[in-house]
């Protein structure tokens, strides 16, 4: 099947299951485990950051992160899009007391800078304290330029604020600027990195901090339930997406150029060229197309997607050019 739903469905690679099959093991509990500690070090050292923390999802590095920053009654800024925002489970409310403060994404991904100076709270006992603003990037397949990066780092410096960056996709934004992932990270006190989108690792994130966050983050995970033992079968895939995984999504974004070029080229499928820089191709699909027909029709020929009006198609290391092909000649007979 070609897969175009995310890219979190890609399957690990040869070598991440040899490296997963032969791992080094111990307790990570106890912090024993060789190989989920080589790949803390590697990861803080990559990204710059004095430490790092081996989570089981990105959900979970980013409820870490916000439950370190933030006490019971503070509140985080982020975007309205904001994964941490709408897709994790409302976990920062529910689990840690904390009140997100949601504020309108701009069409390329980011939170205007007078948006975020209007939202934060006065020091009154009528207010939750706003502790922290969370970005990501990228955002909708979008890459936050760096100047915005700097300017919003300034900005949280100057009203006491932290910064966490949810970069679930931080490579593919760093692959796209040509940039290492830890000029981008530097503009930020913690950040998350997923192992298992693009970069192909069956499960996993990792949270950057200092020692301090770190630590307590580490705390939080165990009493959320995220102490794991022998994890270092998992950790061992995280190295080698480290290691091989990064440079090679170029090619992902290459494919989605080329999908949204064909697609756009399909009546019945307005795609914003200008807004494909990563990975990620959306599509507004007109009303009189069954998108859902031809979905099941597609999923019959072994393309699957998810059907919708604002169709979403995003490509990963288990779609190639000739699948692209495939696919683009596939739909045209359908359409």
């Amino acid at each position: 099947m070609v897969d175009f739903r995310s890219d979190t469905v890609t399957q690990p690679t040869e070598a991440m299951r040899l490296a997963m099959s032969r791992a080094e093991v111990g307790d990570d509990v106890y912090g024993d485990d060789p190989t989920v500690n080589r790949l803390e070090a590697m990861a803080a050292e990559m990204l710059g950051f004095d430490a790092a923390l081996f989570t089981s999802s990105g959900t979970q590095a980013n409820l870490l992160a916000l439950m370190s920053h933030c006490e019971r009654g503070d509140e985080y800024i982020c975007g309205q899009q904001a994964h941490n925002y709408r897709f994790e489970g409302g976990g920062a409310a529910v689990l840690g007391s904390i009140q997100p403060q949601p504020l309108t994404n701009q069409a390329d991904g980011s939170i205007a800078l007078e948006d975020i100076v209007a939202a934060i709270k006065p020091d009154d006992i009528h207010y939750a304290r706003t502790k922290l603003l969370s970005l990501e990037n990228t955002i909708g397949g979008k890459v936050l330029p760096m100047s915005y990066l700097a300017d919003a780092q300034a900005l949280a410096f100057n009203h006491g604020l932290k910064m966490h960056l949810d970069g679930a996709r931080l490579a593919n934004a760093a692959v796209a600027l040509n940039l290492p992932m830890a000029q981008i990270a530097g503009h930020f006190d913690s950040l998350s990195l997923c192992l298992s989108k693009g970069l192909c690792a069956p499960v996993g994130s990792l949270l950057l901090g200092d020692d301090r966050l770190i630590a307590r983050a580490r705390r939080w995970r165990k009493m959320l339930g995220g102490g794991m033992r022998q994890a270092g079968v998992l950790a061992a895939a995280g190295i080698i997406a480290l290691e091989e995984q990064v440079s090679r999504l170029t090619d992902d974004h290459d494919n989605a150029a080329l999908l949204a070029r064909e697609l756009s080229q399909i009546e019945g499928f307005d795609v914003d060229l200008a807004s494909v820089q990563t990975n990620m191709v959306f599509a507004r699909v007109a009303e009189h197309i069954d998108i859902h027909a031809i979905a099941a029709e597609l999923k019959a020929q072994g393309f699957v997607l998810s059907a919708s009006k604002n169709l979403r198609l995003v490509t990963h290391k288990d779609i190639s050019r000739s699948d692209i092909e495939r696919f683009i000649l596939a739909l045209k007979a359908l359409c």
